[in-house]
């Protein structure tokens, strides 16, 4: 979709919309934007895409006076307290990816649970959050968000006593091996 088909949906928008489209995208609220663009637009056969792509439009115009919601901490202590609130015992800490139309890839930090079993987010790392993280350790060959994944994932398992995957640190692949133990029943999301 080109930007000119992107400013077509969005003049179709009503004004009011638009104008709270623009307060929701300035405070950084993303989803609200996108939903409320979606149910605005729905009866001009506006979708999920084209809605992530007109707020994605909002952002870029207003790029310069967004008040960014605060990135959540990567840091040992407070990944280490959201594992101690999952349910059951952490075995594990893997590192997946995931992505959007949006954010494009990104790498989900995961507890791995048994006694219930279940995958738990501790952290979702996109691209923007991880270079921001990193400093200038951000030049890595690899994705920004597979090298911040991939440093505190192996701090925190280490913390934590317990393995550390990451199946696919070079190439995002949202397809990659999951970690499976014989004697762990296989992890469901949560």
């Amino acid at each position: 979709m080109t930007e000119t088909h992107v400013s077509v949906w969005w003049e179709l928008l009503p004004a009011e919309v638009r104008k709270e489209i623009d307060d929701l995208v300035r405070r950084d609220a993303r989803l609200q934007a996108i939903h409320l663009a979606l149910e605005a637009g729905r009866i001009h056969g506006l979708g999920v895409h084209e809605a992530q792509l007109v707020v994605h439009g909002r952002y870029v115009h207003h790029s310069g006076g967004i008040t960014r919601a605060p990135d959540r901490p990567l840091d040992p202590d407070s990944l280490a307290a959201r594992a101690a609130e999952c349910p059951g015992r952490v075995v594990a800490i893997e590192a997946v990816w995931d992505g959007d139309t949006v954010h494009d890839w990104f790498v989900d930090l995961l507890a791995v649970t048994e006694d219930p079993a279940g995958d738990h987010r501790l952290a979702t790392i996109p691209w923007g959050a991880a270079v921001r993280f990193l400093g200038e350790d951000a030049a890595d060959a690899r994705h920004p968000s597979a090298t911040a994944a991939d440093r505190v994932g192996r701090d925190l398992a280490a913390r934590l006593s317990v393995p550390f995957h990451f199946a696919s640190p070079d190439t995002p692949d949202d397809g990659a091996p999951r970690l499976r133990s014989s004697s762990w029943p296989s992890p469901t999301r949560s």
